[in-house]
């Protein structure tokens, strides 16, 4: 095995390999991976990998070091984990490079500050594996408003509601950091995002798809003290937001384009309307450079359109595509033997 993996103890997982497990993998326990995106936080990744260790015994965890200039690839060493390097800086960055080479058939992803309830895993990942779910995404509940601040509340309420108004209304809180996944989730998962966005891109993946999923509460706690957040509030809000809309033009371009058709074509309108009484009059257009303008106009509406109708049929066929390699990967069901796991 690569440097890169090392821990004290030896992996149990593959890394990398794109395999599909055989009908006698498929007879065994589940392989469980914690991955746990982390930069610069050497003050509380010991303690974190310690208690989903306590809580997942039979899982791998895997921490994903994003360039930290602190000791926290040494100190999760230290705790047991395997350190995966990952040089390109961002959270989704850093979660790309874990989904692609690790191989198990259950994901925990969390973050590395100390924050998330370990002890909710073996509920959360229940609740995927009963009902034969793809993602179970955690929803953060605090009293605290140091733990969660009223801004950051706001803010994920406000972009939740956005995603749900377009894509469908599925979360309560899309921006959490805590998630189980199922292998057929993670490796149809493309992945493109680069920084804090990547929760965006794995709430909206999962809408587009019409993934079976499921939001449970989790207790959600303060940052300890000298730990300090990674997350600028307006530059990530503002980056997340932005990734909407690309999400949203990429995932829904006829509406996207049809709704900038329809912007230009009620501006054509307007600006034609005081032409017509005067045309009906004289049979004269006496503004030529208002009636060059919108007609001009009209022929970008029409473009637009154009645009939205020929990109929705791409759309339709790449959504049909990561469907079909979705539908290749077993799901979580397929790892247990009848009657070996509880109803």
């Amino acid at each position: 095995m690569n440097d890169r993996y090392t821990s004290r103890r030896q992996p149990a997982l593959s890394f990398g390999q794109g395999r599909e497990p055989s009908a006698a993998a498929r007879s065994q326990k589940p392989a469980i991976a914690v991955l746990i995106p982390c930069f610069n936080e050497e003050q509380t990744i010991a303690k974190v990998v310690a208690d989903f260790a306590a809580v997942l015994p039979e899982a791998e965890i895997f921490v994903g070091d994003n360039g930290s200039s602190d000791r926290t690839a040494a100190v999760a060493r230290e705790a047991g984990a395997h350190v995966v390097f990952e040089p390109l800086r961002g959270k989704g960055n850093v979660v790309r490079r874990l989904f692609a080479d690790v191989d198990a058939d259950l994901y925990v992803l969390v973050d590395g500050d100390d924050t998330y309830d370990a002890a909710a895993a073996r509920r959360l990942m229940d609740r995927l594996t009963d009902a034969n779910l793809d993602m179970v995404n955690a929803a953060r509940t605090s009293a605290s408003d140091d733990a969660y601040r009223l801004g950051h509340r706001f803010g994920n309420a406000m972009l939740t509601g956005i995603v749900a108004r377009i894509f469908g209304n599925r979360f309560k809180d899309m921006l959490s950091g805590y998630r189980i996944f199922s292998r057929r989730f993670v490796k149809s998962f493309p992945a493109l995002a680069a920084g804090f966005e990547i929760e965006t891109e794995l709430t909206i993946h999962a809408l587009e798809l019409r993934m079976p999923v499921a939001e449970v509460a989790t207790h959600y706690v303060e940052r300890p003290e000298g730990s300090d957040s990674k997350l600028r509030t307006y530059h990530d809000g503002f980056r997340i937001l932005l990734t909407i809309l690309i999400l949203l033009k990429e995932e829904r371009p006829l509406p996207f384009f049809g709704s900038i058709a329809g912007v230009l074509a009620f501006a054509s309108v307007a600006l034609s309307l005081p032409l017509v009484p005067t045309y009906l009059e004289t049979g004269l257009v006496p503004r030529f450079p208002t009636a060059i303008l919108s007609s001009a106009i009209m022929v970008l509406a029409s473009l637009s359109l154009v645009c939205g109708l020929i990109l929705d049929t791409v759309t339709r066929g790449r959504r049909e595509a990561k469907r079909m390699r979705y539908l290749q990967i077993p799901g979580p069901r397929a790892w247990f033997e009848s009657g070996r796991h509880r109803a």
